[in-house]
């Protein structure tokens, strides 16, 4: 019979170890607020796999996020933001 879907951690500590690494991530881009605008900045997205940085530098612009390079809208869940270090 099969075991129902469970957010239980595991016996080997998997569940709590993919939860604490996720965390650590968010935590290393502590944008809160409004982004400010011009400034380029890194990107943590997330989406059905995980989480992951942005390759390339965005700007917060009229709401939304674009890339820094094309101008492109970033098609992508954004987690968390930090300012870009010089």
């Amino acid at each position: 019979m099969d075991q129902p879907f469970s957010n239980e951690p595991k016996a080997d500590g998997q569940f709590s170890k993919r939860v604490a690494s996720r965390q650590s991530r968010l935590d290393d881009y502590p944008g809160e607020g409004e982004p400010p605008e011009g400034l380029p900045c890194d990107l943590l997205c997330e989406d059905h796999v995980g989480t992951y940085r942005m390759p390339y530098p965005c700007l917060w612009v009229d709401g939304g996020w674009r890339n820094h390079n094309t101008g492109e809208p970033v098609m992508a869940g954004v987690a968390g933001w930090r300012v870009r270090k010089a």
